[in-house]
């Protein structure tokens, strides 16, 4: 089979790539290719997106398109250039426009409205799942046959945000019983998915040829059992301190990702569903998801290897602050 990857070059796109090859299939990549490499055994062709497909690419036939896309002009495009295959388009949670609802999916939550033009997502947070809904769109209304995957949180090695590989790398530094920071309640729900299992699923859902929308999201998992599995994963024990989100909030500290922020933090109850999706549907649809422990050693090793990586999260020297702030107020002491 001829699995044309628009990109390709990094994480999951490159992940996508790697599996298909390894599985032997007929690989093409297509980027700039100014910000990784395609892996070994696959072809790869250079095309700005906001350009016209190039003749060499513009000939091809492939019978699966996979693209991670979030600019509607680029998936007009390309789907413009290949009608006739099937299109794997990797989306996004965030095109739902109900963050609070646990349990939801696709046959419960409502589509935020769709942003038809290109925009910068930095100016515009909301900007990203419009545009999505947009190229959902774009791929349904002119692909013959799609399969639209909407992936909550993706980590693992070669993570270009360092949202996850936070943890393993403050827990794996940790002496054992060091008071570590650990961000709301431990019942909070979170989901995680490593980027080598969505990229297994999304090959498994191309020679398929699997018709449909689907989530993308791993166990949903109390935020206190998964930072333990990461501590069981990079041999850690650790003293995890549970702290206030009010009281986070009102030191000014970040939710999500950010140099001030605590990373897999999000403010409930307004995010609650975010992290909460309905697995039943990707389960029966054949995602199979290993343990977190797994995803946290390898992310880890993955980070000492690469010690220029993305990092995000609060430094050292504030997590002491905050920890010592936090023992002197009266719930937290």
């Amino acid at each position: 089979m001829l699995i044309l990857v628009l990109g390709g070059t990094v994480f999951l796109s490159r992940a996508t790539a790697q599996l298909a090859a390894a599985r032997g299939h007929t690989v093409v990549c297509a980027s700039r290719g100014v910000t990784g490499s395609p892996p070994d055994g696959v072809r790869h062709v250079v095309w700005e997106r906001a350009e016209a497909v190039p003749d060499d690419l513009a000939g091809l036939a492939p019978d699966v398109v996979v693209d991670v896309s979030r600019t509607p002009s680029h998936v007009r495009r390309a789907v413009a250039a290949w009608p006739a295959a099937h299109w794997v388009f990797v989306s996004t949670v965030n095109v739902y426009a109900d963050d609070r609802t646990r349990g939801g999916g696709p046959a419960s939550l409502a589509l935020r409205e769709p942003l038809h033009h290109d925009a910068d997502p930095s100016s515009d947070p909301d900007a990203y799942g419009a545009m999505k809904v947009a190229c959902e769109q774009a791929v349904q209304q002119g692909a013959a046959s799609a399969s639209i995957v909407r992936p909550g949180l993706i980590v693992g090695p070669g993570d270009p945000t360092g949202r996850f590989g936070y943890w393993p790398e403050r827990l794996g530094s940790a002496r054992p019983g060091e008071s570590v920071l650990a961000p709301g309640d431990p019942g909070d729900v979170v989901q995680v998915l490593d980027v080598r299992d969505l990229a297994a699923w999304l090959v498994d859902l191309a020679e398929r040829r699997h018709r449909g929308v689907l989530d993308a999201v791993g166990p949903a998992t109390p935020l206190g059992d998964l930072l333990a599995a990461v501590a069981d994963g990079v041999g850690a024990q650790p003293a995890l301190t549970w702290v206030d989100q009010g009281f986070l909030q009102a030191r000014g500290v970040e939710p999500w990702m950010g140099d001030d922020a605590v990373p897999l933090w999000l403010p409930r109850p307004d995010h609650d569903g975010m992290m909460d999706h309905d697995t039943t549907a990707p389960l029966t649809a054949g995602l199979v998801t290993r343990p977190v422990a797994a995803t946290a050693r390898d992310t880890l090793a993955w980070l000492r290897e690469h010690p220029d990586a993305a990092r995000t999260g609060i430094g050292g020297k504030r997590e002491a602050e905050l920890l010592a702030a936090w023992q002197r107020e009266p719930s937290g002491g």
